[in-house]
This record gives C-alpha cells, sequence and structure tokens, in this order.
C-alpha cells in the first residue's frame, strides 16, 4: 500500500507530456471544410512530422482552395504541403503585432534541406490595410494569401490558422523537369549568337583591308613610324637601296681612283 502515494506523487509528470502532445489530424477533425488538406497531410506523411514537433503553426487550407494543388505529384504536393508549416508558433495576436509590420518565416520545407535558394521561407506581412497577408520569400513573389481566422490553438505548442490559398513557390509546382525548359531556351539562343558575332566581324575585318583608305594607318601609326636606328617611316624598305647605294659608290670611287692614280702617274713620266 504504500507504492500508492509514491505513484501518485509521480503521476502528474508522467501525464505532462500527454498535455503537450497534439495530433493534426484530430485538430482538422473537428472542421469538415478541411478534410482534403487532413488527407492530403497523411498521404503525404506529414501529418506524423507535424505530431512530432512542438512550437509549430499549420497554415491550413479549405476544401475549394486547396483542389488547385491536389492533383500534383506525390513528391511537389509535400513540398508544397510542408511550404504550409511554419516551425514557429503564430496565432491571430502575434500576426497582427509582427516587429516591423514583416517577417520571414522558416517552414518545414526548408528543414527538409532540399528547397533551393529562399523557397523554404515565407513572408508574411500587415498590409496597409489590416489585411495579414502570405507569400514565397523568393524575391519577386506576391503576398496572394491571405489570413482569414484562427481554427485551434494550444500555447505555445501548435496554432492552426487558416489562410485563403495555396501558396506555391516560383517554379515548385512546374516539377524538375520544365525547369531544365527556361535554361535551355536560354543557352541555345547564346551558343547561336556568338557564331553569328563571329562571322559578322570575320566579314567585316576583310573590308578594311581591301577598300578602307585606313586600311593604311597602322603603317604610318607612331608606334611604326620611327625605325630602330630612328630613321624616318619608310626607312626599312630604303634600307636595301641604300646598300645597293653605298656598293655603287665604292665601286665608283675604285674606278675614280683608278683614274687618278693614271694621271699622276702620266704626269710623273712627262
Amino acid at each position: 500500500m504504500a507504492r500508492q502515494p509514491t505513484l501518485l506523487l509521480f503521476l502528474p509528470f508522467l501525464l505532462f507530456p500527454l498535455a503537450d502532445s497534439h495530433n493534426i489530424t484530430t485538430i482538422l477533425a473537428k472542421f469538415p471544410d478541411f478534410s482534403t488538406f487532413s488527407d492530403l497531410l497523411t498521404r503525404t506523411q506529414l501529418a506524423s512530422d507535424i505530431n512530432s514537433r512542438k512550437t509549430i503553426t499549420v497554415l491550413a487550407v479549405n476544401n475549394g482552395a486547396i483542389s488547385s494543388a491536389s492533383g500534383q505529384p506525390t513528391d511537389v504536393l509535400k513540398k508544397i504541403l510542408s511550404l504550409h508549416v511554419v516551425l514557429d508558433y503564430y496565432d491571430g495576436d502575434k500576426l497582427h503585432k509582427l516587429r516591423n509590420r514583416s517577417a520571414i518565416l522558416t517552414t518545414l520545407f526548408q528543414s527538409s534541406g532540399v528547397a533551393s535558394g529562399r523557397s523554404g521561407f515565407l513572408n508574411v506581412t500587415d498590409m496597409d490595410n489590416g489585411q495579414v497577408s502570405f507569400g514565397s520569400a523568393v524575391p519577386g513573389s506576391s503576398l496572394d494569401a491571405n489570413f482569414v481566422k484562427v481554427l485551434a490553438t494550444q500555447p505555445y505548442n501548435i496554432s492552426v490558422v487558416e489562410i485563403s490559398s495555396v501558396i506555391v513557390p516560383p517554379g515548385l509546382s512546374d516539377g524538375a523537369a520544365p525547369k531544365a525548359s527556361p535554361a535551355t531556351s536560354k543557352s541555345a539562343a547564346p551558343s547561336l549568337a556568338p557564331s553569328e558575332a563571329a562571322a559578322a566581324p570575320a566579314s567585316n575585318a576583310k573590308s578594311p583591308s581591301e577598300d578602307s583608305p585606313t586600311s593604311g594607318a597602322p603603317a604610318t601609326s607612331p608606334a611604326e613610324a620611327m625605325a630602330a636606328d630612328g630613321s624616318p617611316a619608310g626607312a626599312p624598305s630604303d634600307a636595301a637601296d641604300g646598300s645597293a647605294g653605298e656598293s655603287s659608290a665604292a665601286d665608283g670611287l675604285a674606278v675614280g681612283g683608278g683614274a687618278a692614280a693614271a694621271i699622276l702617274g702620266f704626269l710623273w713620266m712627262s
């Protein structure tokens, strides 16, 4: 009998973890208009991941709004839905009291390690009209999903809020294959451009050398206007003529010298 008081003493501590546990499908079962969203969480195995986490916010979308994404392949659908699971607690009061009226939220998609760039983050902003809007944090994305109401909260463990539409980062719903299409089209254009650009200069390069009056400009450019010996432009072409002139002068001197010697000899004899 002495053991019963001991067990009763520790019973609150044993039940305490159960009090903090939550089940997202059980919460959503109270709202029939979110049955499709709940089923998709189960289908993608995100429900168990949500149930295993604490301090979390689920951005739920009603049956009508979720239909736009329900036809996606399971792997793409899991990425989209995991973007609707924020790894922090946000209820209605906190959403309307954002510091600087805006925040970047980390999602379950970001923690999965498969998100690229900022596609795993959400942008939440308290708009000028008092409406709180959500959207992808990818630059250039619009804030189209509006906060509607709080469905359920368990402070500060889990909060389930309704938003007006599904949030899809740019390119995510297209899958991996369509992403290669823009890259292919972009790479195809540059691949042709260099060949065409190379062909144009080649045809134009021939024109200046043949027809342009400026084709002779390099020959009279300052860099080539003076030869190595400081002679003016054109000296290299006259060098051969200079050499020939020097040899002719030498021959002339030899002939002149012979004539002078003959005259001296004649004078000497006379």
